[in-house]
């Protein structure tokens, strides 16, 4: 990866909410995100996970321009995009894509599947019909979906189909990095086998990058190369995807795998049990965001926050890694 400069660079980056009163006035903040730094190379699947509101859909929302930042920089392909007027914005949305957790609120129930196929082609380029027509049948084959879809409307559609649609939607513009927020929630095991097994083939045909946000494990530890895990809007550990499951630095990583069920064999750790729920992001913990859920957290861990550092060949934020 170093032999190439990063095809996505997030640095420092932050989203903070504000909460306010009946009077409409500020009395908070919600710092969903709060200084993440996180780079993606061409060719690569990074995966970003952790618990529920930890804030992975938001800084794949932040990064996509669904939301702004509220600091920090996001650079695409070497060009600063986090605050780039709306025109020029709608410029970089045909090399950077986000497919939604739900499939189906992304698609107009009013309009059959082909009309919803045609739109991005109509809006962002200058294709006649016919020409729209012949890019429509090859990523409709590419997803693995036959032409008498085109004449159906989402709600005839399963999860899984919605799913190949939503790829083929995006796939129109030929993008060079897709977001993917949990791609495989709510669907079946055999299909969720499937829909990955799609995600790797588009990867080699159209020599996509992913960044693939997930609270699956197990589907992240099948499709990533690199794993970042976010907790309570941070980043506390990013490393290669072998190692990080096999030998987790920190306690909240080892906290995550703990959890996942396993049928026979031993765990990866046993003695980190994750009681609890994350703070709430409106009041988090002085120091170390974790110490409140952490079984081996000291005095230093509540007066200082931990940046990341390398342990061996992990990014790590633990003062005890």
């Amino acid at each position: 990866m170093s032999a190439t400069a990063p095809l996505l660079e997030i640095e420092a980056l932050t989203r903070h909410f504000p909460v306010r009163d009946a009077f409409g006035r500020r009395t908070d903040w919600v710092r969903a995100v709060d200084g993440v730094t996180l780079a993606v190379w061409p060719g690569e699947t990074v995966g970003l996970v952790g618990e529920s509101g930890c804030g992975k859909s938001t800084l794949g929302k932040t990064v996509m321009g669904i939301h702004a930042p509220t600091s920090g920089a996001i650079r695409f392909d070497g060009r600063e995009i986090g605050r780039l007027p709306a025109r020029e914005r709608r410029k970089v949305a045909r090399d950077l894509q986000y497919v939604y957790q739900d499939p189906g609120a992304s698609l107009d129930p009013r309009w059959k599947i082909g009309r919803s196929l045609h739109e991005p082609l109509v809006i962002h380029t200058a294709l006649s019909r016919h020409e729209r027509d012949r890019r429509v049948e090859e990523i409709l084959r590419a997803v693995g979906l036959p032409d008498a879809h085109l004449d159906l409307y989402p709600h005839e559609l399963s999860g899984g189909q919605q799913r190949r649609v939503g790829l083929g939607r995006i796939l129109m513009l030929a993008p060079r990095l897709v977001i993917l927020d949990e791609p495989t929630s709510g669907l079946d095991v055999s299909v969720q086998a499937s829909v990955l097994k799609l995600f790797r083939r588009l990867q080699a045909t159209f020599a996509l990058t992913y960044l693939f946000i997930s609270h699956d494990l197990a589907v992240v530890r099948a499709m990533c190369r690199r794993v970042a895990v976010m907790y309570l809007g941070v980043l506390v550990e990013v490393g290669d995807a072998t190692s990080l499951f096999a030998a987790p630095r920190h306690p909240y990583t080892r906290s995550l795998l703990a959890a996942v069920p396993r049928i026979g064999g031993p765990r990866v750790t046993r003695d980190f049990s994750l009681e609890g729920e994350p703070p709430n992001p409106r009041d988090i913990p002085t120091g170390c965001r974790f110490r409140t859920r952490c079984p081996i957290a000291e005095a230093r861990c509540a007066s200082e926050a931990p940046a990341l550092r390398l342990v061996e060949d992990h990014l790590v934020a633990c003062h005890l890694a």
